[in-house]
């Protein structure tokens, strides 16, 4: 899964004359009904509303401003009308939620329940010297305490439970499994959710998560290798071979690139397509 911006969308080859809707699906990271969706004026500016509220302003490329590119062409073009509504987007909503992680902020969007967008703000904390700034570095646990907050509903599968067990190996530096620790409980989530059907009756990521600093007996900074170990065990235990938006891998992903820039730029896209 790309890392980069949400893609924008493209003219087509017939410019005006373009025989399909852009949809939900083919901007962001999203799966099911949604994907299928076409982007329409009301749900971005939902979108535009909520940044404005959290953030103070719209995000320039950021996700309200490709659904408002997305809305426009497909108003343009007579696929939608000016005050239309996605069905699904009217219904479940649109949401911009802010958590605050090792003195960074994690701001994730999301339409109908999805993620479609997500943003690190640091948040500069001053030392007893006038002007200076302290950034410390995320570890692995606080990583994973994040997923529990921006994804912290969703249902643990093998694949996360895989990727949660490379994070506990990476933080520790053991290979042996601990008993009643992090990727045990994860793997006993991910058996048990396995022989359920509803969603509702299984068990969720922030049960595991939640507090995952104190469940790890050593924690370490986030590194590139360190992310990488942790991608590719959710990637191979993927069903879509994919991370998860907002999940363990993409959440620890972004810990080693915000470690490695060190907050290069205040504020940044991550995990959208």
């Amino acid at each position: 899964m790309s890392q980069g911006q949400p893609s924008r969308p493209q003219e087509s080859a017939q410019g005006e004359n373009q025989q399909e809707p852009i949809k939900y699906g083919d901007v962001f990271n999203v799966s099911g009904e949604l994907s299928d969706k076409p982007i329409a004026p009301q749900d971005a500016a939902m979108m535009q509303t909520a940044e404005t509220q959290l953030i103070g302003q719209t995000q320039k490329g950021g996700t309200a401003a490709v659904m408002q590119a997305a809305a426009t062409r497909n108003e343009k073009v007579g696929f939608v009308g000016h005050n239309d509504i996605t069905d699904i987007a009217g219904e479940q909503g649109v949401s911009v939620a802010e958590t605050d992680v090792a003195g960074r902020r994690i701001i994730t969007e999301s339409v109908a329940g999805q993620v479609v967008g997500q943003y690190v703000q640091a948040v500069p904390v001053l030392t007893t010297q006038v002007g200076a700034v302290q950034q410390s570095a995320i570890t692995i646990g606080e990583a994973l305490e994040a997923t529990a907050k921006t994804s912290g509903d969703k249902p643990v599968d093998q694949s996360d439970a895989a990727a949660i067990q490379a994070a506990e190996v990476r933080a520790t530096g053991s290979n042996v499994i601990i008993p009643g620790g992090l990727a045990s409980t994860a793997q006993s989530a991910a058996a048990h959710n396995a022989t359920l059907d509803r969603d509702e009756d299984k068990i969720k990521l922030n049960q595991v998560l939640m507090g995952a600093t104190a469940g790890l007996p050593a924690d370490k900074a986030v590194t590139r290798q360190d992310a990488e170990g942790v991608v590719g065990a959710e990637l191979r235990n993927s069903p879509n071979v994919a991370t998860h938006p907002g999940g363990v891998a993409a959440s620890v992903a972004a810990a080693a690139r915000l470690n490695e820039n060190k907050i290069s730029c205040p504020l940044f896209p991550y995990i959208m397509r």
